[in-house]
C-alpha cells in the first residue's frame, strides 16, 4: 500500500527540519539568553549545551550543512539524557525521568543526520547533497 502523503514527502520533511531546527534554537536561547522564562544565566554543561543548540538549530532550520549539524545535535542529546535526566532515577523509563524530549530529539536529529538537509535549503540551493 502506498503512503497517503508520498507525493508531499519532500515538502514535510523540509517542514519538519524546520520546524524541529526553529524548536531546538529557541531552547538554545533560553539557556543562553534567558528567553522564553529561561534564566539566562548559563555555565558549565548549560553554556555548552546552548551554544550547541542555538548553533546547531540555526544550521538545522536553514538547511545549511544539516547533516553534520544534526548529528552533533543527536550527540548532545543522548549525552542530556544520560547525564541528566537518567540520573533523576529510572534511566530506562523516559517518560519517568522526563527525558522524553531529549530522546524524541535524538532520534529525529539521526534521522536528519542520516537523510541531509532536503529541499527547502541552503544546502539545495548550493546544489550539496
Amino acid at each position: 500500500m502506498r503512503p497517503i502523503l508520498s507525493k508531499l514527502e519532500a515538502p514535510i520533511y523540509a517542514f519538519l527540519r524546520i520546524v524541529v531546527g526553529f524548536l531546538f534554537l529557541c531552547h538554545g536561547l533560553q539557556k543562553l539568553f534567558g528567553a522564553f522564562g529561561g534564566s539566562g544565566r548559563p555555565h558549565g554543561l548549560f553554556l555548552a549545551a546552548g551554544a550547541i543548540e542555538c548553533v546547531c538549530g540555526a544550521l538545522i532550520l536553514i538547511g545549511l550543512v544539516g547533516s553534520l549539524a544534526a548529528f552533533i545535535a543527536a550527540g548532545e542529546m543522548a549525552v542530556a539524557y544520560f547525564h541528566v535526566h537518567a540520573k533523576m532515577g529510572f534511566w530506562l523509563w523516559p517518560i519517568v525521568n522526563h527525558g522524553e524530549l531529549a530522546v524524541a530529539y535524538c532520534f529525529v536529529f539521526l534521522y536528519i543526520a542520516a537523510r541531509g538537509s532536503g529541499s527547502l535549503s541552503v544546502d539545495s540551493l548550493l546544489g550539496r547533497k
